[in-house]
C-alpha cells in the first residue's frame, strides 16, 4: 500500500481557500439567538397587562406587602364603586352570589379568594361581600390592595 502525494503547481503553497473539504466554523453565531430573545422579550412585554382581571376598580393603597402566589389561577371577586358584584369578569346579582360561590367551590380544590373592593365603598357592603364569600364556602379571603399607600405608624415611636 502506498501514499501518494500531490504537489500542487505553485510550489507547494496554497493561495485562497481550500477547495473540496471545509473546515468547521469555531465561532457561535449569537444573532439568530438574539433575535428570538427579543421577539419573545416583546411578546410577554405585551401580554402580561393582558392577563390581569380587567374590571376597573380604584383600589385602596396600603403598605402591606403581596401574598404568595399559588398553582391555579385565584379566584376573584370584584366590588364596584356602582355596586355591582362579579366573579371573575362575570357580573352577579347579590341574590345568586351565594349559590354560584358554592358551586365553584365545590369544583375547586383551594378555598382562597381574592377580594377587590373599590375604595370609595362603604365598609358595610364590602363586609356583606365577605359574608357570603364565607357562606359560599371560601373561608380564606385575601383583599386586594395597591402597594405604596400610606403606612399605620406605631404610637411609641411617633412619641418619641
Amino acid at each position: 500500500m502506498g501514499a501518494a502525494v500531490q504537489q500542487s503547481s505553485d510550489g507547494g503553497r496554497r493561495r485562497g481557500r481550500r477547495r473540496g473539504r471545509s473546515r468547521p466554523m469555531a465561532e457561535i453565531n449569537v444573532t439568530p439567538f438574539v433575535d428570538v430573545m427579543l421577539v419573545l422579550l416583546i411578546i410577554f412585554m405585551v401580554a402580561a397587562p393582558l392577563m390581569t382581571v380587567g374590571v376597573p376598580v380604584e383600589l385602596p393603597k396600603t403598605a402591606a406587602s403581596a401574598l404568595p402566589g399559588d398553582q391555579d389561577e385565584p379566584l376573584t371577586v370584584t366590588l364596584t364603586l356602582s355596586g355591582e358584584v362579579q366573579i371573575m369578569t362575570t357580573p352577579v346579582t347579590p341574590s345568586e352570589l351565594v349559590g354560584k360561590l358554592r358551586a365553584i367551590a365545590a369544583e375547586r380544590t383551594s378555598d382562597r379568594v381574592f377580594l377587590r373592593a373599590d375604595g370609595g365603598l362603604p365598609y358595610e357592603q364590602v363586609m356583606k361581600v365577605m359574608g357570603a364569600l364565607n357562606a359560599g364556602g371560601f373561608s380564606n379571603v385575601g383583599l386586594v390592595t395597591d402597594i405604596g399607600g400610606p403606612a399605620l405608624e406605631d404610637p411609641a415611636a411617633a412619641g418619641q
